[in-house]
């Protein structure tokens, strides 16, 4: 079966080219410059001449930020570019899997973990834009499977962990927001999530929308005080600080840690605990430095 990654090398991207290798499938990865996913055309030719039966859409607008200002841009990769996804590889008689995000929650004051059937109330376009993406996916008809995952982090590219393994190891003190509340996500779980899935076809009568993070919960500045003592960074002084010591135009989600039940029962797989992934995570990076 042939199996088109966009997006590939981005975070999660790349960990799926390690989850794939030695699959019985034959993965074809993209990025911009191999596929211009906002070009329908373009997207319905690479389906149609490599017989495409899976997209994994990688590809995504993340700048939560710079989102704000970057509207047009974030809409037309989020959700436009989803569409044309979808609809290709549906006149193909293919599937979609689609990386959502916790964004789409957290106007709303949650204090349990939000499941998938919970009303997205975005704070921010980046979560407004992603949520239209699955909007999009549900008026295409597409058989499709939807991860909304977190705090996604991993070796590669920019990310959280290693911006604080470099501020943590330069910085004497340090603030932290203690006031949003979620579940870190290694990108190698959840990629190797998806590979299962898909090698042992579990996407058939599984379709609709699954939550993805690790387990447990913590917030930014217990993430960061985790992260510094797992690389042995104890010189900075970490402090915790609210939200609105940063000033930001996005109001990022309070709590907006994932309820991963349906997602263990149906596909019957362990969902790795915050903190042991995070160690591997930067097991590897010290490795890779060494």
């Amino acid at each position: 079966m042939n199996i088109l990654v966009t997006g590939g090398n981005g975070q999660l991207g790349n960990c799926l080219r390690n989850a794939v290798k030695g699959s019985k499938d034959n993965y074809i990865f993209t990025d911009v410059a191999e596929l211009d996913i906002t070009d329908a055309k373009s997207v319905r030719q690479m389906v149609m001449d490599n017989d495409v039966k899976v997209i994994v859409n990688c590809a995504a607008y993340t700048n939560v930020d710079k989102a704000e200002d970057d509207t047009e841009l974030a809409e037309l990769l989020n959700a436009t570019a989803v569409r044309n996804l979808a609809e290709a590889v549906k006149e193909n008689g293919g599937t979609l899997i689609q990386i959502s995000t916790d964004y789409v929650f957290g106007k709303e004051p949650y204090n349990v973990p939000c499941r998938e059937d919970q009303k997205g109330t975005p704070t921010g376009v980046y979560g407004l834009t992603k949520l239209h993406g699955e909007q999009q996916i549900a008026e295409s008809g597409v058989r499709s499977l939807i991860f909304r995952t977190a705090w996604l982090y991993s070796e590669y590219g920019r990310n959280f962990v290693k911006t604080m393994l470099a501020l943590t190891s330069t910085k004497p003190q340090l603030k932290v927001v203690f006031d949003q509340a979620g579940t870190p996500t290694y990108a190698q779980d959840l990629a190797d999530a998806i590979f299962h899935i898909i090698e042992n076809r579990k996407m058939e009568g599984n379709e609709g929308i699954y939550h993805y993070s690790n387990e447990g919960v913590c917030s930014w500045f217990d993430f960061t005080k985790s992260i510094a003592e797992l690389a042995g960074n104890t010189s900075c002084d970490i402090q915790p600080c609210h939200s609105d010591e940063f000033p930001s135009k996005v109001i990022r989600p309070s709590y907006s840690v994932l309820d991963k039940s349906k997602f263990k029962q149906t596909f019957g797989m362990k969902v790795p605990y915050w903190t042991d992934s995070l160690k591997t995570c930067i097991k590897n990076l010290k490795e890779n430095e060494a």
